[in-house]
């Protein structure tokens, strides 16, 4: 054999083992990325929007993508639907609950009595900006001083009123009742304006009289229900309760400042204000862009104030819990996708500029989510990139921080289509006997909560 064989075979030889040693490493790379990817923890969690709701759902979409580019060793398994009391249990005994779970203001303390969600107290320590989140509404999420989870986005009810009707009943748009008295005064003045203008409207069918007559009661220190040792009680059967449909059934019969028309519900009152036919209603902030969008009215004719009364006010919110079940891996990665997606100082701007940019209302009032440097940085996305009158929030925003919170009494809805019937009553009897129609509400009341587990 020659040199030059000999060469070319030392030549293969060598190609053929640096062939090999690539396959090798590039088999282990392959490995070893096949065994990253496996040991990624992936969470299930819910509140993907539909599909109908198109920018919602692609936002989502997005940050689910920006989070997981963040975060390489977690991967979040998305997933629609919300809160739904009729399926819960069945998904939770089934395995099919989500390992992050939105929910409800009004669920979080039945589902931590029944220990059907993890407690996440030990591991918030290494999340220091929920230290900044408002301490009223994490003990929402929280009992005997632990932690079960964490909220997302709250409002409460308020005064929604007419500017441009206050302006021609000669009241100040700038300064609305901040007490019932002063509600019925603004009222007569603004149904003396004729053409059909009612000064205040009320709800009374399909659970909404209820809900209003709950909010009215709350804001002059009254109580729907309360607990009594280890079962709860109605509280409104008192002269409180007795004070709040007074006052309605002199507006509507003594005044004539409620108009004629009575059964109301919800869409009612948002189609009288946006036709420009209703001086004031208790709402919340969200009513202000359905009047515009579904009932072509315009932002710079309402404002919100304060409940009147201003002991307290009727709130709720939404929030997020972990599964029962949920490793400590999974309830780790669970927070650190909320502390991203939903609580997250460091995006309020960017979150703010994206509504502003698809057109969608940045600068609706609602009370404050927030306290300390986070306060203060949402503050500033909003005014940056607001895109409403938020002058004509003022009245709102400066108590958003001072008043008392209250959440819905239990079985709410029950209780609500009890006490509808005496708001219809009082709106449409004017021999109306309040006494009485308290003490069989109550009556009612009483055999709805005694369910209570």
């Amino acid at each position: 054999m020659n040199r030059g064989t000999f060469g070319k075979i030392a030549v293969s030889g060598l190609v053929a083992f640096a062939a090999t040693i690539v396959a090798l490493v590039t088999g282990c790379s392959k490995e070893k990325a096949a065994a990253s990817e496996s040991a990624a923890t992936t969470i299930t969690v819910n509140a993907l929007p539909p599909e109908t709701e198109t920018f919602l759902r692609q936002q989502f979409l997005d940050d689910v993508k920006a989070f997981e580019a963040k975060n390489p060793g977690i991967k979040i398994d998305a997933r629609e639907g919300k809160m739904d009391p009729r399926t819960f249990t069945t998904k939770l005994a089934g395995g099919q609950l989500e390992d992050v779970f939105y929910v409800y203001f009004t669920d979080p303390a039945n589902l931590i009595a029944k220990k059907q969600v993890a407690e996440i107290t030990p591991y918030l320590k290494d999340f220091p900006s929920v230290a900044q989140i408002r301490p009223e509404l994490m003990k929402v999420f929280s009992a005997d001083g632990k932690v079960y989870g964490l909220p997302s986005t709250n409002y409460s009810m308020g005064l929604l009123y007419n500017r441009t009707l206050f302006t021609k009943a000669g009241l100040d748009p700038s300064n609305p009742p901040k007490t019932w008295p002063e509600v019925r005064a603004a009222a007569k003045k603004i149904a003396a304006l004729g053409d059909g203008v009612v000064g205040y409207g009320d709800y009374s069918k399909s659970n909404t009289g209820g809900w209003h007559f709950t909010a009215e009661l709350y804001s002059i220190g009254g109580d729907i229900a309360v607990k009594d040792g280890e079962t709860w009680k109605a509280a409104f059967n008192d002269d409180k309760g007795k004070q709040v449909l007074q006052q309605l059934k002199e507006m509507r019969w003594t005044d004539n400042s409620m108009g004629q028309r009575q059964f109301l519900e919800w869409a009612d009152l948002l189609q009288m204000m946006a036709s420009g036919k209703l001086g004031m209603y208790i709402a919340t902030s969200d009513n202000i862009p359905v009047m515009v969008s579904q009932f072509k009215g315009n932002y710079d004719d309402y404002g919100l104030a304060a409940m009147p009364g201003g002991k307290a006010t009727l709130a709720g919110g939404e929030g997020f819990m972990f599964n029962a079940k949920a490793t400590p891996e999974k309830i780790k990665a669970g927070l650190k996708w909320l502390l991203f997606k939903y609580d997250n100082p460091e995006r309020f701007d960017e979150q703010q500029k994206q509504e502003a940019t698809a057109k969608r209302p940045v600068g609706l009032p609602e009370p404050a989510l927030w306290v300390g440097d986070a306060a203060k940085k949402y503050a500033a996305a909003v005014t940056a990139h607001a895109n409403l009158p938020a002058a004509n929030y003022a009245p709102f925003n400066a108590s958003s921080n001072q008043v008392q919170l209250k959440l819905e009494p239990p079985l709410a809805q029950q209780i609500y289509a009890v006490l509808d019937t005496a708001m219809a009553k009082v709106l449409t009897d004017q021999n109306a006997d309040i006494g009485a129609l308290l003490a069989d509400a109550e009556k009612q009341a009483n055999a709805i909560l005694a369910t209570v587990k």
